[in-house]
């Protein structure tokens, strides 16, 4: 039997413009049965949420699914990891969540360890985006 690859259910675009990130890092989710069928049907939402580290696990904040209020749910990571996280998040970094992958068995939500952008970075951005698509030939 064919693996069937991990489908995109939601983006945050917002990240790679606000962000400069690092490393990627794949987290499994604890959900509910209703939550997963919202995610699944595309009814997530990742604009504004972040993670934080609480008691030693990762949690994602103000996940928004389907027409109900933002959500705090806990993220599958190995101690290692957090561990890693909590390190480079005190060197001043923040932990952003990238997207969401629901088209296997699992949920998971893929989130990276980024520092924030000055406005000059994303006027940078901005200008090599358009350089890219021709504006400026």
């Amino acid at each position: 039997m064919k693996k069937k690859a991990p489908e995109s259910v939601t983006v945050n675009r917002r990240a790679r413009f606000d962000y400069q990130l690092g490393d990627e890092l794949s987290c499994g989710m604890v959900l509910s049965g209703p939550e997963v069928r919202l995610i699944r049907d595309h009814h997530a939402q990742l604009k504004g949420s972040f993670v934080t580290i609480r008691g030693g696990e990762l949690w994602l904040n103000n996940l928004t699914l389907g027409a109900d209020t933002a959500r705090n749910i806990k993220l599958l990571a190995t101690k290692k990891q957090i561990v890693s996280l909590e390190r480079e998040k005190v060197a001043g970094s923040t932990i952003v969540p990238l997207k969401l992958l629901g088209g296997s068995r699992h949920i998971k939500l893929v989130i990276a360890v980024g520092r924030g952008k000055k406005k000059y970075d994303k006027r940078e951005t901005i200008k090599k985006r358009d350089f890219e698509r021709g504006r400026y030939a």
